[in-house]
């Protein structure tokens, strides 16, 4: 019958468009299931990598911004025990010329901002990170805290990082077109004109030398606030490279280098 002919056709219509639905539903899922796989790892499966020990234990945290407050009245470096550098090096495995830099930077902010409570194996852990020390792809420090050869990062040109036009007319990167990160701490220059500093007393601030790296990078990292605490470690670290793997890979270091050095 024409009106039953209908209703089948109606019915038709309807069970087709309920199938259409599902279909464009379990798409969606598929698509976002296939995206959070490139994500971040979740908060819980980050918990599990914790700040060094020396700095106390710490969950993940929520993204900070890039520190902006003034870098405190600057004080005399702080120089490191000789002896200790040499145990420490033996027992870490980290070079005893950028050890010795990590250390006296850590002692001179403990002394300029005491509150903020940065420790060595922090400075080490980044190091670790950002140039194995100033040895990037065989390369060494030599007697000076010069990494040979030079250590320099990709053009920032957009292409692969964000994109930064030169600030220093090449002084630093030898690029007067594009920034690149230098050094054994990969300071970009635009952020080294603010936070340059001289750990080493020659009266010059250098990017590609360990103990002016290091010493920028501490109060770099301590104006973020102090360190102490789990949050306080975490936001200071993220301050420094906006991952939150990176800071899980720093604190993974920075905890092995502490447990090393206490035997």
């Amino acid at each position: 019958m024409p009106l039953d002919a209908d209703r089948a056709r109606s019915w038709s219509s309807i069970l087709a468009a309920v199938a259409a639905v599902l279909f464009v539903g379990i798409a969606v899922v598929l698509v976002v299931s296939s995206q959070a796989v490139g994500r971040e790892r979740s908060l819980e499966s980050r918990a599990a990598a914790q700040a060094p020990a020396v700095e106390s234990n710490v969950p993940a945290l929520d993204p900070m911004p890039t520190p902006t407050a003034a870098p405190a009245p600057r004080v005399t470096v702080v120089a490191a025990d000789p002896a200790w550098t040499t145990r420490t090096a033996a027992a870490t495995g980290i070079r005893e010329r950028a050890l010795r830099a990590y250390a006296a930077a850590a002692l001179t902010l403990r002394v300029e901002q005491p509150g903020c409570g940065l420790g060595w194996n922090t400075l080490a852990g980044i190091g670790a990170i950002e140039s194995a020390h100033g040895t990037h792809s065989g390369g060494h420090l030599d007697d000076a805290g010069y990494p040979q050869p030079a250590i320099r990062g990709i053009p920032l040109d957009g292409s692969a990082s964000a994109a930064i036009a030169d600030t220093d007319g090449g002084e630093w990167d030898g690029d007067a077109i594009w920034d690149r990160a230098v050094g054994p701490l990969q300071f970009i220059p635009a952020t080294w004109q603010r936070w340059g500093a001289d750990g080493n007393g020659d009266g010059t601030n250098d990017p590609n030398q360990i103990d002016d790296a290091a010493l920028a990078a501490a109060r770099y990292l301590c104006a973020s606030g102090e360190m102490s605490s789990a949050t306080g470690w975490r936001r200071a670290v993220f301050s420094y490279n906006h991952l939150d793997s990176y800071v899980d890979d720093v604190a993974a270091a920075a905890n092995a280098y502490a447990a090393r050095a206490a035997g």
